[in-house]
């Protein structure tokens, strides 16, 4: 083959052990859990809030965001569940650009996956020590998710993964919430097939083991916005969408009926500062019908402490994003205390 072995990277299980979990990170980890699971399940009525930068490129930046976050969340912790997004790896759709810290820790040296295994690792356990949040993260390579599967509260299954089989069916053994985005065509029947897999047992291989999984019933819809055949950007947020997308899962058995709402990517068109009117529009559809109310259990996103983006050069912005750009820190914790007080 045209490959070459660089390295053997450590099993899962040894890296867990060279960098393990606290008793009380543990029992953090737990409770989050539950709570996130009670929204998804209909017993608590909390609205999800899943923020943070398109990519954690920075360790420090992301920790120094993160504990802004905390503080937030503690002002509105009988409304919203905040999950802080820390995504560690990131989706190129040409296979250029970079990739995310498990690729590259320091984003302008040359990639290094053992050094980034051990830094995405070390970073997520940091957030759950010094702020006492658990994050999301982004499925991207379905058989790295075991070095982190002890500390992610929630997990997305991004448009240009759903519908890979090996995708759907690690996600049905997951035992968190994961979501599934629409593709990048806006097909919604693709992600219901999807979520419909993940929700179903299976046996298949998996680290090359014989596995079989008891499915997902927490798995679910994540409205992203597509792009049509002449790369225009078509939003799927609206309130018609919303009692379309209610409508497709009435029309299949599935387990607890949910969407989240990407207010970024082809639903903004990346237009960052367009997220805060999303965001009020999709609280308003809620707050005008039961069934969307009902439906909708939460939003995603994408912030950083400076909004924008930049690129990656020796003259970076601390805390501003070198992917997608963001809203900064100063329109986030408007928009996050809006939302507690609309949802």
């Amino acid at each position: 083959m045209s490959m070459t072995i660089n390295r053997q990277l450590p099993l899962p299980s040894e890296l867990k052990a060279e960098y393990p979990l606290s008793p009380g990170v543990k029992a953090l980890k737990a409770a989050r859990d539950r709570e996130i699971r009670e929204v998804f399940e209909g017993e608590s009525h909390k609205f999800l809030v899943i923020v943070g930068p398109c990519s954690a490129d920075l360790e420090d930046a992301v920790l120094d965001y993160v504990t802004k976050l905390a503080g937030i969340q503690e002002r509105v912790k009988e409304k919203l569940v905040l999950i802080p997004r820390v995504y560690t790896n990131k989706p190129r759709t040409t296979g250029e650009g970079y990739k995310g810290m498990l690729h590259q820790p320091s984003p302008d040296k040359a990639p290094d996956l053992l050094g980034g295994i051990i830094a995405i690792r070390k970073m997520h356990i940091r957030v759950m020590e010094e702020c006492g949040l658990t994050s999301a993260d982004e499925m991207l390579y379905p058989e790295n998710r075991s070095y982190l599967d002890d500390l992610l509260s929630y997990e997305a299954v991004g448009a240009r993964s759903v519908e890979n089989q090996q995708h759907r069916l690690t996600a049905s053994g997951m035992d968190i919430p994961v979501g599934m985005k629409n593709p990048t065509s806006g097909d919604l029947s693709v992600m219901l097939n999807s979520v419909q897999a993940a929700q179903a047992s299976h046996t298949f291989l998996y680290r090359g083991c014989d596995v079989t999984t008891s499915g997902n019933p927490l798995a679910h819809t994540i409205l992203r916005g597509g792009v049509d055949k002449y790369g225009i950007c078509v939003p799927n947020y609206h309130y018609e969408d919303l009692m379309r997308l209610w409508e497709l899962y009435g029309k299949r058995e599935l387990e607890n009926p949910a969407a989240i709402v990407d207010a970024n990517h082809s639903n903004s068109n990346k237009k960052y500062r367009e997220q805060i009117r999303i965001v009020s529009e999709v609280l308003h559809s809620r707050n005008y019908n039961p069934e969307v109310k009902a439906l909708v259990k939460g939003v995603m996103i994408e912030s950083y402490l400076e909004e924008g983006n930049q690129e990656i050069d020796c003259r970076r912005v601390y805390g501003k994003s070198i992917t997608d750009p963001c809203l900064g820190w100063k329109d986030t914790e408007r928009l996050l205390l809006s939302i507690a007080e609309k949802c």
